[in-house]
């Protein structure tokens, strides 16, 4: 009998021991079921945001790269940063938007001085009398849905000499090609220059820098995935398809020491902008 006893005793003592272990069990793993799904949740969430348009979007994203002159100026339609001893801006960023892609034959103005580059941007004359053009970096045609938009496009901080082939050839191109991604994809983020580096060629009084490369990087957050490409072109005339100048983001900012989309998740940004995987932009 006190066998029995002592037999039925144990067995309670040891199923209250394995309902206590599987309840801890069964709490563990409830709470990394949990945290998996809140990290699942946490993730959408940012990258819903990230491809909301408008006024949460500008809230939660600053999509301006860094500046190494720390002369940012900020106009109503792009922002640049101006730099002095090159004489143009080393960036110029801006959203295109689907509804800014209008063809309204506005008249082109005079390209004047930006005003608010405290150094003051260079004149339009030092490209006078040379072989090269006033290459538009943030576009007029990207910016024909207003006339004040248009026109804030023709200030001298907003051109850099380029190559008159290259620019009415394969940049020309290349423009054309943002705009229609711009539609295709309910707008992409711009950011765009010369490549400065010491020792290049010079024109003008003011001695304005020759880039011997032009980049341009585009951001798309409209869908679920977000997507990152980038161009670097030499200033020449060209024929090759456009995705033959795509590389990685990574690689303009080794030649530029600028940092790109600095303000994104640093998981998103770093595998973005390693890839020079174009499959996901449409060149057709």
């Amino acid at each position: 009998m006190k066998n029995r006893k002592l037999f039925a005793l144990l067995f309670s003592i040891l199923n209250v021991i394995l309902f206590s272990s599987c309840k801890k069990e069964a709490e563990i793993g409830n709470s990394v079921t949990y945290y998996q799904k809140s990290k699942r949740v946490s993730n959408e969430n940012y990258v819903s945001n990230l491809s909301s348009r408008g006024t949460r979007l500008s809230k939660t994203f600053d999509y301006l790269p860094t500046s190494t002159t720390n002369q940012i100026v900020k106009h109503k339609y792009y922002t640049l940063s101006y730099n002095e001893a090159h004489e143009q801006a080393e960036w110029v960023a801006y959203e295109l938007k689907k509804d800014y892609i209008k063809n309204n034959n506005l008249k082109r103005p005079f390209f004047i001085a930006d005003d608010k580059v405290q150094t003051g941007s260079a004149h339009w004359r030092n490209y006078k009398n040379t072989i090269y053009d006033k290459g538009h970096l943030c576009p007029a045609g990207d910016m024909e849905f207003a006339l004040d938009a248009y026109n804030e496009t023709f200030l001298t901080s907003n051109i850099a000499p380029q190559v008159r082939k290259f620019n009415n050839g394969v940049w020309n191109r290349l423009e054309q090609k943002v705009r229609f991604w711009a539609v295709k994809y309910d707008g992409v983020y711009v950011v765009t220059g010369g490549v400065l580096e010491p020792t290049l060629t010079t024109i003008g009084s003011e001695k304005v820098s020759v880039p011997k490369f032009f980049y341009k990087i585009l951001l798309d957050t409209s869908g679920a995935n977000v997507k990152m490409i980038g161009f670097l072109l030499p200033n020449s005339e060209s024929d090759k398809p456009l995705y033959s100048f795509v590389v990685s983001v990574d690689y303009i900012e080794k030649l530029t020491g600028i940092d790109f989309f600095s303000k994104l998740n640093d998981d998103i940004e770093n595998q973005l902008e390693k890839s020079s995987d174009y499959k996901s932009w449409s060149f057709n």
